[in-house]
């Protein structure tokens, strides 16, 4: 393994150098660096100055090998001579490439994960329902997402979720009619979800119904909007929600003392919800990580006490369920914080950005930050999670039905396994092998910036300075952009590699 290591670095190294020598050339041959100082009144002094600063009296090649002299040095360790040379006009490029890698990987991070996660789960549920209503549907509205431009989505969300939902919240009322309609639409939507007999298909349907339309009288009458809130009640309601699920999903409902450890988990989480109130006064990043490693300790120690057959599954779901009851806690914390950010002089009653990282003159604390840089990144998440759910969803339904009509699929069933079991042991873990290098490509992809949900949103990421630098003829930001991308790309390339082996036993890596 270490063998096998070694030798995908060393080439990667080699594969690098090449690529970075054939873009520092692409680059400058591409324009002349002192463009746009022809005719300015100060050229004489502007154009020798840029001239010394980029070394543009020297031979591309002579400049290239400049420049990796100090790529090179940010590789060795406790040394001060890491340099990607200065910009256009004198920034050192390794500024400006932790300012815009900081803005990218705030943009990206959500938008992938979530693409990830529910893109696999619409792939799975699709595959295990195959040729059902859901499928169609599901179907549809994956290749929906992924034929819609970028620039279009990202201006239909600002109008619709932006804009329209800031009038919205200016007063906050909806009509019985408006109220039962949403009902209607999510009834249909729990009807074709739901499996089994029409009356039991048509039973959920109501439900949906009925749960949709009280949810939204609810919020609408406590004017929720304005002032939420989850408090111990619904903080409760969802941790037992979110062990049941946990437990159906790892172990099934037969593991009595995994689902009981689940549920104990949560009541450690309410009894902790007015203590931690206090530490979350002047609290930080910090505190709410603490908090989230407290709880998935505390569910271990709960599943690992709460023995049975099998206590790596009891561990698995407190810890899992500890995790989502201190989200849950943290969540109800930022809540609490929303009437002073929503009437804030600088907000004005209008959360939802359009534009920009953060809002121009806000100060406040953790929490109001912490709001602020959600309403931000809300409108682009969304973008890029609906953009990006299709490829995910298609490939991991493809993946999931060929796994399925596999030989040691069909042994399993007929062992008298469950289909729980069948699936989630069996079946998912295999059909995510394909997935790790789509994972890794696109991981490696969107480092280098989203290009077009940075110009609409006004991120000033990756891809805004990729494309400013290529249009103003400057190689160096040019070959930050790159080199960063590069390695990031070959680097989750390999950890893809090692994934396999993980994924499936029959994968060995051999030097």
């Amino acid at each position: 393994m270490i063998s096998y290591i070694l030798r995908r670095l060393v080439t990667a190294v080699f594969i690098l150098l090449g690529a970075s020598f054939i873009v520092y050339m692409m680059t400058a041959a591409s324009g002349d660096p002192l463009w746009d100082l022809y005719g300015h009144p100060n050229a004489a002094q502007l154009i020798p100055a840029r001239t010394e600063a980029l070394n543009l009296d020297q031979p591309p090649i002579l400049r290239y090998f400049t420049w990796l002299g100090g790529a090179l040095g940010c590789l060795a360790p406790f040394t001060d001579t890491c340099t990607l040379g200065l910009s256009r006009e004198g920034m050192e490029v390794t500024q400006m490439l932790a300012f815009a890698m900081g803005q990218t990987i705030m943009l990206v991070t959500a938008g992938t994960i979530l693409a990830i996660v529910i893109g696999i789960t619409l792939g799975i549920v699709s595959a295990l329902r195959q040729y059902s209503g859901l499928d169609y549907g599901i179907t549809f509205f994956t290749f929906l997402c992924f034929s819609l431009p970028s620039f279009w989505l990202a201006v239909l969300l600002k109008e619709i979720v932006a804009i329209s939902f800031n009038d919205f919240l200016q007063d906050p009322v909806m009509s019985l009619a408006s109220i039962l309609a949403i009902g209607v639409g999510a009834g249909l939507i729990w009807y074709l979800v739901s499996f089994g007999k029409l009356k039991t298909r048509i039973l959920m349907g109501v439900l949906g119904f009925l749960v949709t339309s009280g949810i939204v009288y609810f919020v609408l009458a406590t004017n929720w909007l304005t002032a939420p809130f989850l408090g111990i009640p619904l903080i409760g309601l969802t941790g037992v929600l979110v062990a049941v699920i946990t437990t159906i999903l790892i172990s099934g409902l037969r593991n009595k003392r995994a689902l009981y450890a689940g549920l104990a988990t949560v009541l450690v989480g309410l009894a902790l919800y007015f203590p931690v109130q206090s530490f979350f006064r002047g609290a930080g990043l910090l505190t709410v990580i603490i908090l989230c490693l407290v709880m998935i300790a505390i569910g271990a120690a709960i599943g690992f006490f709460a023995g049975g057959y099998d206590r790596g599954q009891g561990m698995r779901v407190a810890g899992i369920t500890g995790f989502f009851v201190a989200l849950l806690i943290i969540l109800d914390r930022f809540m609490q914080s929303w009437p002073n950010y929503l009437d804030s002089g600088h907000i004005r009653g209008r959360p939802i950005a359009t534009a920009s990282a953060a809002t121009p003159g806000l100060t406040g604390d953790f929490w109001i930050m912490g709001i602020d840089r959600f309403t931000h990144l809300l409108l682009p998440t969304i973008a890029l999670t609906l953009l990006a759910l299709a490829s995910y969803s298609r490939y991991s339904r493809a993946s999931m039905l060929e796994i399925m009509g596999q030989d040691y699929i069909r042994t399993a069933r007929a062992k008298g396994l469950s289909e729980r079991t069948v699936v989630m042991r069996h079946a998912f873990r295999n059909a995510l092998i394909p997935l790790a290098t789509l994972v890794a490509y696109d991981i490696g992809a969107l480092i280098g910036g989203a290009i077009i949900t940075e110009s609409v949103f006004a991120f000033t990421g990756m891809g805004q300075l990729f494309v400013q630098s290529v249009r103003n003829v400057d190689p160096n930001p040019v070959m930050g952009v790159f080199l960063v991308t590069g390695i990031v790309a070959m680097v989750f390339n390999l950890i893809a590699d090692l994934v396999y082996s993980v994924l499936d036993p029959r994968v060995r890596v051999k030097a």
